[in-house]
């Protein structure tokens, strides 16, 4: 009897194996089976990273990936929690044959490069943690911190894609006067700022502002990816429209703004945004009516935004930045929460929104060579993050959806570009 036990089990196992060598793919479905959508993510920049080939599906089963069977990707899958299952070689091409059909909205791109991540952030980062550089660290995907003294040495050149942590380009340090000039923090940040600024050449923090902002525009013309969140996404613009205006006040640079600095905005410098009306008021947690943070009359129960569905054969780009398992996103406020549509360039791409209250949450355009995408609030997986609160723990959120649109925008490098149909 145990004679025959073991060779049933021989048999089974044998089975297996075989299954295994005839089994040609992985397929690590992003739909509501994959239990870790953001270390998904990860694992497909370690294909990346070791030499790999992976193909990104688009809108199949939420934007899955496919890769050649290999045991260390299996391996690594189980690692970091990721759902996957090996499939054989007519399977595979199958899925490939439905996703080429010219009356279905899917495609798969391949991916060809390991994109390599810059993150725009101070060394110390109080009052603010940042999403980006937690969900990359969650994901296990690598990246370079890099601040003010890489840009001005000329080292964007070297990175594929930059990510602007929580900023004010425009010199005011982040408008906390009125709230916390008398936390040491504030103080060691302005002091800090200002020594920097010095160090490098510039006579006013807003000056070398200004001279990154406009270094970051060069890079995305000649072909690097931008993506921005929170405050980094209207000081961006705004610092670019007001070259050639004074607009802080002397808390911030000593002497006082220019009067009537809107009607000196030049909106041709900018990505996004035209025609909007600064803050002049010093004390107002506010840069612009630019975002809508002040104004918007949505409960937390009532705020959600919804992704905009592209043709993935015509539109890749779009199509990409907006793969998820879900297409209604929760929202999430911000110091910059969402964006006023009526202040929305022409041309400029709005990828997620809530239409009702006329706010753009998720936007994205082409300059020269390269894009940027905008992305409203601070924190998807916490709704109003106040300073001081604790990081957002990854671990109980490892399929969430707003995660999900920033990590898009990390693997876009990696797929050969196209430009958009007009």
């Amino acid at each position: 009897m145990n004679h025959c036990k073991h060779i049933l089990l021989f048999t089974i196992l044998s089975l297996f194996t075989i299954s295994r060598l005839f089994s040609s793919s992985i397929l690590i479905p992003m739909d509501e089976v994959q239990k870790n959508h953001l270390k998904a993510y990860g694992i497909t920049y370690w294909l990346l990273e070791n030499g790999l080939e992976a193909r990104w599906l688009l809108n199949y089963r939420g934007g899955s990936f496919l890769t050649e069977f290999h045991a260390d990707i299996e391996s690594e899958c189980i690692i970091r929690g990721v759902t996957y299952k090996v499939i054989a070689d007519v399977q595979a091409s199958a899925i490939l044959t439905e996703i080429s059909g010219e009356d279905v909205n899917m495609d798969a791109l391949k991916l060809e490069k390991v994109p390599k991540i810059a993150v725009y952030s101070p060394k110390d980062k109080l009052p603010w943690d940042d999403a980006v550089t937690m969900v990359l660290t969650y994901a296990e995907i690598p990246y370079d911190i890099i601040y003010d003294e890489e840009v001005v040495k000329g080292e964007l050149s070297k990175y594929d894609w930059l990510h602007l942590h929580h900023e004010d380009f425009t010199g005011q340090y982040g408008k906390f006067y009125s709230a916390y000039k008398n936390m040491a923090w504030y103080r060691n940040q302005v002091h800090s700022a200002e020594q920097k600024a010095s160090d490098l050449g510039f006579s006013k923090v807003s000056d070398l502002k200004l001279f990154v902002a406009q270094t970051i525009r060069a890079y995305v013309k000649n072909g690097g990816f931008l993506f921005a969140m929170c405050s980094a996404t209207d000081t961006y613009d705004i610092a670019l429209a007001a070259t050639n205006v004074d607009i802080c006040e002397h808390m911030f640079d000593g002497d006082a703004a220019e009067i009537n600095p809107d009607a000196k905005l030049d909106f041709t410098k900018t990505f996004a945004f035209r025609d909007f009306t600064l803050s002049q008021n010093p004390f107002e947690y506010e840069f612009s009516d630019i975002d809508v943070t002040n104004t918007r009359k949505v409960s937390e129960q009532e705020d959600y935004f919804t992704l905009f569905e592209f043709s993935a054969k015509w539109d890749p780009i779009p199509t990409m930045l907006t793969q998820n398992h879900e297409n209604i996103i929760k929202g999430f406020m911000g110091q910059t929460t969402a964006f006023n549509e009526n202040l929305i360039k022409p041309g400029v791409l709005i990828m997620g929104e809530y239409k009702a209250a006329g706010e753009a949450r998720y936007i994205h355009g082409e300059f020269g060579n390269g894009t940027w995408t905008f992305y409203g609030g601070h924190d998807p997986e916490d709704y109003r993050h106040f300073v001081g609160d604790k990081p957002t723990d990854l671990e109980l959120h490892p399929t969430s959806p707003g995660y999900r649109l920033i990590l898009n925008n990390v693997l876009f490098p990696a797929a050969k570009k196209k430009k958009m149909k007009t």
